[in-house]
Order: C-alpha cells, then structure tokens, then sequence
C-alpha cells in the first residue's frame, strides 16, 4: 500500500524577526530560518483532530495498562531500574505528583493514525511547536489562518493544577537541564514562562548547579538566584531524563528519592512518567488492546515481516533497526546495549521530494498540539521541523 501524500503550500517569512517583535526573542537560540522548512503542511480540521484525539485517546490506555500496585514483575518488563522503583511507586500512588506534559510521535498511515512511541519523561521541541511555528504564520502573512497550537495554553492549565495540588507547597519553582544544552534551556525558559503565568515563582538552571541537602532546615534543593542569593525550591522540572540520573548520579538520584518521599520537593515529570516513556510499554499496550486501530503490531521478541527494533531507552532516534527480509538500515547512538522492543513498520506521509513526515503530538491533560518533523529515511532530532496549517 502506497503511503498517504502530503498536502503543503508555500510557507516563507523573517520567523526570527517575528518572534523578537513578540518579545520572545530569547526563544530563538540563533537565526531560525532553519527550523522551518519553507513550506507548511496543510491538514484538514479532521485529519487534526484525529490526531489530537489520538493522543487524548492513548494516555488514557497507557493509565489502564498499568497495574495499581505496580508488582516487581511488571517494572521489570518495562525496564525501571530498581534504584527508582521506590519513587515510581510513591508518585503512582500519591494524586499530588502530576505529570506535566509528553508528545506523541505518530504515524499517519492509510489505515489511519498509529502510535510510534511516548516522549513521556523529557520531551523537547515546546519552542518550536508553541512559539516559532505560531509565530511564521505571521511572518507568513497568514495571520488568519488556523493550526492546531494549544500547547502554552495547556502548559498554563497544567501547572495551575500542580499548584492546586499542592497547596502546602512554596510556589517556587526550580527548572534543571543538562548544562551543555542550549536546547534544553530554551525549552526550559517556556516551561518557567507558562508557570510563571500560573503563579510560581521559577528559575532555570544547569542541573550542576543545583544543591541537594537532606540535612535539618537546609533540607531540600536549592539554587543561586543572584549574587550571594540562594533560594530553597518547594517544585523540581528536570529536564534530565530519570533512567540518566539513576545510572549516571546514583547518589543525586538517591537524595532526590528521599527529598521527594518526605514532601521537601516535588518533581515533574513524576517518577511514574518512565513507565510510560519506556518502549515496552508499546509492546505491554499491545498484549492489553491487541489490534486496537491506534496501535501497531509490537513485542518483545522479533516476528516476521518489516519491523523496527527500538531500545527501550533510547532517544533521538538513535539506535534504530529497519529490517525487512535481508535488508537492515540502522542509525548509531548510545542505547545499543538496551533491551529492546519490536514494532510493524508503519509508512510515514511522504512527499513529492520523497521526505516522510512524522507527526509530533503534545500531551498536556490533552492531545493540544501538533508539530511535523520531516527527512529522507529515518527520523531523528536533527530532521527539518515543519509548521503546518488547518484549513
């Protein structure tokens, strides 16, 4: 079966100089023509909502598959290192640990929308989705055309229900990231705009940066805000990915566990997020709802016909196995020594210019936003981020 075409129309502007007249000028880390591919995607308004609806659809699957009482057993299959066990349980149990927001990385196929995999834990791309494409419609000269962008907006709403949850809580809020990511600040500084909205006080840091004290009233985590200032943070955001901290800092993870147990801080995305950020959940989904139409074929161990092999951790798009028959197409990365899960090859959209396109979808309590990212052959972050339009 031949894949679907692609609907896209002319889609040029100055988006950097747009977006500095929006006074979101920190947004852009250098010259954003690159972001954007000069063309837009155009959707119908069902072919949206089929997506948004999609993501809406699946979150509340994954919540179902879960067992309550998370058993040895199950965490293992799912892969959680058992130094988090203990968090995870405590965040699944406990309504006051929130999970902020994901993305969905979808395929539109001609049987209709398939999940590929959940961004649960530390997804990215919030400033092009929520900013930069929102702005090139006007840089565009489209400023009344319509897309399918809720994402701050459900950011907002979002971390207006942590507070709420949390009302014995300081509203002040720490946001850490890895320090040699640009990316990943930039993200972060959208995260702490929309919670600032919602009533926080917040401040973004390299997660180096960051101190840790379980010791009496210093007990918690802290950061210099200013010159000899330092400030005690009731809310954690970490943009460092939980399986990262429980193999790479051990120790930072342990203290952060105890701090969390004992109500001094509390962390999004919950510990509970890994669970549906690792890929076996693809596999464990498909055991609970086998030949649901959201879902492709995937399992633990390798079957017969096109298939991707995909570690269970893995990000970025690294460490992808295509492989049909005799023929294997791979991308190279840091997650080869992963258990891994097999999923039925799903074929993308894809253009006149042969490039697929891979729908990202937002989570924020809802399915809210839509980005595409587009490339010849496997999809990675380094691929073209592409605005679209609804007509």
């Amino acid at each position: 079966m031949q894949p679907l075409p692609v609907k896209l129309m002319p889609h040029h502007g100055n988006v950097t100089s747009m977006v500095n007249q929006m006074g979101w000028q920190w947004v852009v880390e250098e010259e954003c023509q690159t972001y954007l591919s000069g063309e837009a995607v155009v959707l119908t308004q069902a072919s949206a909502d089929e997506l948004l609806d999609a993501a809406t659809t699946i979150y509340q699957m994954m919540v179902e598959a879960v067992p309550d009482e998370l058993p040895d057993d199950f965490l293992r299959k799912v892969g959680i290192p058992e130094k988090l066990w203990r968090a995870v349980r405590h965040s699944w149990n406990d309504d006051r640990h929130w999970h902020l927001y994901g993305r969905f990385d979808f395929a539109q196929t001609p049987e209709g929308v398939k999940l590929l995999e959940f961004n649960a834990d530390t997804a990215t791309s919030i400033p092009e989705t929520s900013v930069v494409q929102w702005a090139s419609l006007a840089a565009a000269g489209k400023q009344d055309a319509q897309q399918a962008n809720g994402l701050y907006e459900g950011l907002l709403e979002q971390f207006q229900t942590w507070k709420g949850l949390n009302p014995d809580l300081d509203p002040s809020l720490l946001l850490v990231y890895l320090g040699e990511s640009q990316e990943d600040r930039t993200n972060c500084e959208v995260l702490a705009e929309a919670a600032r909205e919602a009533g926080f006080t917040a401040h973004v840091c390299p997660v180096h940066e960051m101190e840790v004290s379980l010791v009496g009233v210093e007990r918690g985590i802290w950061a210099q805000t200013g010159a000899e200032q330092w400030q005690k943070f009731s809310f954690l955001f970490k943009l460092v990915p939980w399986e990262m901290l429980a193999q790479e800092e051990p120790d930072l993870c342990e203290d952060l566990v105890a701090l969390q147990s004992s109500r001094n801080v509390i962390i999004a995305n919950p510990a509970y997020s890994l669970i549906f950020q690792s890929k076996a959940m693809l596999a464990v989904l498909w055991q609970q709802f086998p030949y649901h139409p959201l879902l492709l074929r995937t399992e633990f161990t390798s079957f017969s016909g096109k298939t991707v092999q995909k570690p269970i951790f893995g990000r970025e798009g690294q460490n992808i196995v295509v492989r049909e028959n005799s023929d294997v197409s791979s991308t190279s990365g840091h997650y080869g020594n992963q258990q891994h899960i097999y999923q039925s090859w799903a074929d993308m959209p894809m253009d006149t210019n042969r490039y697929s396109y891979q729908a990202g979808v937002f989570w924020a309590g809802e399915g809210c936003a839509i980005g595409f990212r587009r490339e010849r052959g496997i999809i990675t972050n380094l691929s073209q981020f592409v605005a679209h339009m609804v007509e």
